[in-house]
């Protein structure tokens, strides 16, 4: 595949931003080629493009896979396995929500609920803290069931409920 100046931007604009999300450039550049892909690429096809050695390009797919959000392909006529992207960037974002809270925030609200366990358990020693570390897990506690009513949500009603914005607030006052 050959990059034209504007994919090559938007690939090359996609592996900064990967970075600065705490993803690995090379696999935010791997998901960004396969997002404007007319069609599934298999890994020498990434490698080709991107420049980047064979080696970073599998890691990157299994990376991608391991998230949910690249799955093989098969192409009539050919033996090797091809990759693509969900094309609808709100399902993309609902695979990455859920990854992201499966992965950062369960974790934290488990460390969360233990702490306060902990602390009511230990006594008045930690008082303050335990406040705070309350307060957080309920902060997160809602969160979490807030999201779990957007999962809910197919990616058409996220768009629309999106378009809608201020307007949400001004109905619930």
């Amino acid at each position: 595949m050959k990059l034209t100046p504007l994919t090559k931007k938007f690939v090359l604009h996609w592996g900064e931003m990967g970075t600065r999300w705490g993803i690995n450039r090379t696999v935010a550049q791997v998901h960004a080629l396969l997002y404007i892909s007319p069609k599934p690429l298999n890994a020498e096809e990434i490698t080709a493009t991107l420049s980047v050695a064979r080696s970073n390009v599998s890691t990157s797919l299994k990376e991608l896979q391991n998230w949910g959000l690249v799955k093989v392909a098969h192409v009539l006529g050919d033996r090797r396995d091809h990759f693509e992207t969900q094309k609808d960037v709100w399902a993309l974002f609902q695979v990455i929500l859920r990854e992201r809270k499966r992965r950062e925030v369960d974790p934290t609200v488990a460390l969360l609920r233990e702490a306060v366990h902990e602390a009511d358990s230990e006594g008045k020693d930690d008082d303050y803290a335990r406040e705070q570390l309350a307060k957080m897990l309920e902060f997160f506690e809602s969160a979490t069931a807030c999201y779990a009513d957007v999962e809910k949500l197919s990616p058409t009603t996220m768009r629309k409920l999106a378009k809608m914005g201020g307007k949400i607030g001004t109905l619930l006052g």
